[in-house]
């Protein structure tokens, strides 16, 4: 198996988990939390798709979905392309309200149908390319923020699936 192979995998299986905890929930359900601290599953989900959305636009060079698609709109929310949910506050996360399941399954899916066209595209030497991020050390490189891509959407994928098994009652969700 190659690097990209790995990678598509990769991406391919946290999705798995991130559907499987979507569904049969109702709408309603994406505002559960355990506790008035915690983020709720339609944050966490709409999280995902974000974060996923603004790092493979920049690789790309594109605009993010979020905006070019009017999914911000979809979600009665400003276009900032900056908010991902990433260190948000409280008080931001409660600002988020996905208006159905449908609604992130459609922006999660069209996000995840561009990541699948752009990995498509890379060889070696592109996941190899480093990224003008001089913030860190060493850079990352467009294979290094993929392999970041699949462990967000697993650690978020995983907390969605728990708090889904809480909402049930069940152990094996």
């Amino acid at each position: 198996m190659d690097a990209r192979a790995v990678i598509e995998d990769g991406i391919s299986r946290g999705r798995g988990v991130v559907e499987r905890a979507l569904d049969g929930l109702d709408d309603s359900d994406l505002a559960y939390r355990p506790s008035p601290e915690a983020n709720p599953i339609g944050w966490m989900a709409w999280h995902i798709g974000r974060v996923e959305d603004m790092h493979v636009a920049d690789l790309m060079g594109e605009e993010q979905l979020w905006t070019a698609e009017g999914f911000h709109e979809r979600f009665g929310m400003p276009p900032e392309g900056d908010n991902f949910g990433t260190g948000n506050s409280l008080e931001q996360v409660n600002e988020v309200h996905p208006p159905s399941v449908q609604s992130l399954r459609e922006y999660y899916r069209a996000v995840a149908d561009r990541t699948d066209r752009y990995v498509a595209t890379l060889s070696d030497a592109d996941l190899d390319r480093e990224l003008d991020e001089p913030q860190w050390t060493p850079r990352p490189t467009v294979g290094v923020r993929l392999n970041s891509l699949i462990h967000h959407v697993a650690h978020h994928g995983a907390q969605i699936a728990y708090l889904r098994g809480l909402l049930d009652g069940r152990a094996d969700s």
